[in-house]
């Protein structure tokens, strides 16, 4: 291969493409490729709406694929039924005036699902002719009769069989037909003319016709095609009743097993997808609901067939788990079930937000066609304009309308057509979820990509300190971008990772008090409009989504956490003596009151911890109540996320301090671009600094229990964190390189928290967004753009809003919150917190 030798036409001509490139696709540029994206998908979705229908339940019976062991409904997310799950909706369904009564009509196929339901229902279950459930633990189940295997061909009967379970009203019945003939045309129109039906009835009489024809012969097609025929008006009668239908597709058999089993042996999956085609072009017009998803499942497990026509284990836990989601998932409203569940209601809040927002959007369009059109004129004609005195001795334009007002409303404009896509990603239909599913290789790809990428793009740094201004931003952002693997890949069944995350999580919250720290006593500013101004840089987006989403602020856990220890920091340095590093070289006294403030802050935290009923007391107190519960005014989720960090911010002001001593008296220099420390001591910093990140390592993979680490992770969280910053900076090399591109997502590091719960996973976090369905990896693509972009945007946006939200002046800034405050009085008196 032909090598470019620098200063070559070749090279240069490389390096001014390399160069255009990078010129030409800017933030600028990505953001108008991901908006033609989001229009192109939304156009896309729409159309596939209208030929596919918006019902998730059909959707779910449907259509869908295994990832690894999980099945993945097409286009919803389903929920997987342990019995306390399917016992507990029973029980609600019964406790509402529901009727839990189930049919399944069939052959020995649908004879295996009953009892595979039954079971799911209920750990007591046991086979028989006729059986009544009492509890889980049924004192009449005999330890032989848990052994039977209900699947197996040899136990299953040719009679009608029926359970019944009085606490939670349930009935379940089993009919024994093998063709759709006249008898079964009767049952059926019995139920009609009777006040007592089934609320679920499924049907599956495919197979048997099958059974004894040594051919495919279309007569017996279209003699079975005219029985369903004579089936539909019945089916039609009860679905206005309030039945439920469903008309299984007969499922595909495995021609090896079934060359052994001489019953069975005419059956071929030609004839099965003869019969299901002409059975489906008669369903259609009628109001069943047809599964065909069952036959995938089948499909994907006919290896584990025992007889090559009967279904196998998995078939059936999968078949069960289906009818739990299409009966249960509407009222039970799990969060990871969107399949058979309605949208959420659109609250009086989110009208109010969202017109507000509209109004903001059709002003700034305004206010841009206004400075179109006098562009245009000004560019005609000569225009005069008049001036005002701005009291300062100058005259300045008379606009009523100046360019930071515009580009305050433009910014509006941006935020609202943002909220409106968040919306529409994760409170409608438009966009599909998938449940997330994890494994190692599906996680440890993307980290290890993600890490190569930001060794990639280094470059050297104009700052020398310690954790400076461009370590920062690349701190925040390798650990934000693992965060988001993580909460997309469903990675917190792993321990070990759980546990690593954890980490990341405290980091966040020791380099906020580090950087807090710092700027205080560099400063000085102990001013509230600094501190208003962190505030409004952390919060604005998640307050907004709060009021588009109609979440709870503690939904987004992070955000209140780390605007609570802000809030700490503030109230605890700026308590007169307020300390600066200068008042400290005048009088050496001030750090003895520096490390008071500490003492306090740990003695406050520590009081906090040790008595959780003084704890409730503090957070429950109206009206902050409202920031620190859920929607089921619970605060234990506030007292989890609080307990597990509580001492990670103190940790980063401590170390702050530490190292301001450790400049001042000549123990580490960072001035130059040297190392931090002589040759010694900077080994032996190396060496403890590795020891500390391995044994946290070590900690984490011995772990087994979540709940006595995090416990553990309190106390230590501190070693592996400063363990980091010392690698990290001891070499002057490595200190004064950054990497471009984890500093990048570093300055949005908030914005990607935030909002990757609606337009990077879906349903709350819960599952994932899916733009393109069928291809895991190009959604990832996609989807991480969108998300990157909208997260940048809303950064800008943020910052041109600011000098409008809290002004410099105090006075001004106060008012602005008192506004807000009035704001929040309707809403805290409609949710009760008054």
């Amino acid at each position: 291969m032909q090598q470019l030798i620098p200063g070559s036409p070749s090279a240069l001509r490389k390096d001014a493409a390399k160069n255009d490139f990078v010129h030409h696709f800017n933030s600028k540029n990505a953001k108008l490729i991901a908006c033609c994206i989001v229009a192109g998908f939304i156009i896309y979705h729409t159309v596939l709406r209208l030929t596919h229908g918006i019902d998730s339940c059909q959707w779910l019976m449907s259509d869908g694929n295994f990832r690894d062991a999980v099945w993945q409904p097409y286009g919803c997310m389903m929920h997987h039924y342990s019995h306390v799950d399917a016992r507990r909706c029973l029980r609600y369904m019964e406790y509402w005036g529901g009727k839990n009564y189930f049919a399944f009509i069939g052959d020995s196929r649908m004879q295996q699902l009953y009892h595979s339901f039954n079971r799911q229902v209920s750990e007591a279950y046991r086979w028989g002719p006729m059986t009544t459930g009492g509890s889980a633990a049924d004192p009449f189940m005999s330890a032989s009769m848990e052994d039977i295997d209900f699947n197996s061909p040899t136990n299953l009967v040719t009679s009608n069989l029926s359970y019944n379970d009085s606490q939670l009203g349930l009935r379940v019945q089993y009919i024994w037909y093998t063709y759709p003939n006249k008898s079964l045309i009767s049952a059926l129109q019995a139920w009609r003319q009777s006040d007592d039906w089934p609320s679920v009835i499924v049907v599956g009489v495919g197979g048997w016709p099958m059974k004894d024809l040594n051919a495919l012969d279309l007569n017996d097609v279209e003699e079975f095609t005219a029985s369903i025929t004579h089936l539909v008006v019945s089916i039609d009668k009860l679905v206005e009743k309030g039945a439920k239908v469903i008309w299984a597709l007969t499922d595909p058999v495995n021609p090896e097993k079934l060359s052994k089993n001489n019953e069975w042996i005419a059956m071929t999956n030609e004839k099965i997808d003869a019969y299901n085609d002409n059975a489906l072009k008669i369903l259609r017009y009628s109001k069943a609901l047809v599964w065909s998803s069952g036959r995938l499942v089948a499909a994907e497990n006919i290896d584990e067939t025992p007889d090559g026509y009967h279904l196998g284990h998995k078939t059936l836990f999968h078949d069960s788990q289906i009818l739990l989601n299409m009966y249960c998932n509407d009222n039970m409203n799990y969060n990871d079930a969107t399949c058979c569940s309605s949208s959420e209601k659109v609250s009086s809040l989110q009208i109010v937000t969202f017109t507000i927002l509209t109004l903001s959007f059709i002003f700034a369009a305004a206010a841009f066609l206004r400075r179109i059109w006098r562009r245009a004129r000004e560019s005609n004609f000569v225009s005069y304009q008049s001036l005002r005195n701005n009291g300062y001795g100058h005259y300045e334009p008379n606009d009523n309308f100046t360019d930071g007002q515009y580009h305050a409303f433009t910014s509006l404009a941006k935020l609202a057509l943002i909220m409106g896509f968040f919306f529409i990603c994760d409170r409608t239909t438009m966009f599909m979820k998938e449940n997330k599913y994890f494994t190692q290789t599906n996680f440890w790809l993307p980290v290890i990509y993600i890490l190569v990428l930001g060794i990639f793009f280094t470059e050297d740094s104009t700052y020398t300190k310690v954790m400076h201004y461009d370590q920062d931003n690349e701190t925040k952002g390798w650990m934000v971008l693992l965060i988001l693997v993580y909460n997309m890949m469903g990675a917190s069944q792993v321990v070990p990772i759980y546990m690593f995350v954890k980490i990341l999580y405290s980091a966040f919250l020791f380099l906020h008090g580090w950087n807090q720290f710092i700027a205080y006593l560099q400063r000085g500013d102990y001013g509230v409009v600094r501190f208003l101004q962190d505030l409004f840089r952390l919060n604005v987006m998640a307050v907004l989504l709060c009021l588009c989403m109609n979440r709870p602020y503690q939904f987004y856990e992070f955000i209140p956490l780390i605007s609570f220890w802000t809030f700490v920091v503030y109230v605890s340095l700026s308590i007169p003596p307020r300390i600066t590093w200068t008042t400290c070289e005048t009088n050496s006294l001030n750090y003895l009151y520096l490390i008071l403030k500490l003492v306090g802050i740990f003695s406050f935290t520590t009081i906090l911890y040790i008595s959780e009923v003084f704890f409730e007391k503090v957070f429950v107190t109206r009206p902050w109540k409202a920031l620190f519960v859920t929607t089921d005014d619970d605060i234990r989720e506030w007292w989890t996320r609080w307990k597990i960090d509580r001492y990670s911010m103190p940790c980063g002001m401590v170390l702050a301090l530490a190292y301001h001593l450790g400049r001042k008296y000549k123990v580490l220099e960072d001035d130059n671009h040297g190392n931090l420390f002589s040759t010694r001591v900077s080994l032996s910093a190396v060496l403890f600094s590795i020891l500390g990140i391995t044994g946290y390592g070590i900690f984490s993979l011995l772990c087994r229990n979540q709940l006595e680490c995090v416990e553990i992770h309190s106390y230590v969280t501190f070693i592996p964190i400063t363990s980091y910053i010392l690698l990290r900076n001891v070499s002057g090399m490595l200190r004064t390189r950054f990497s471009t591109f984890f500093a990048w997502f570093g300055q949005i590091w908030v914005e990607l928290l935030v909002g990757q719960y609606h337009i990077w996973q879906g349903a709350d976090g819960h599952g994932v967004l899916v733009l393109v369905p069928a291809y895991p990896v190009g959604n990832v693509l996609l989807t991480a753009l969108v998300f990157a972009c909208a997260a940048h945007e809303v950064r800008k946006c943020t910052e041109v809003l600011l000098p409008y939200a809290v002004p410099e002046d105090w006075r001004k800034a106060l008012r602005n919150v008192c506004l807000f405050l009035l704001v929040l009085v309707p809403i805290g008196i409609n949710d009760g917190m008054f």
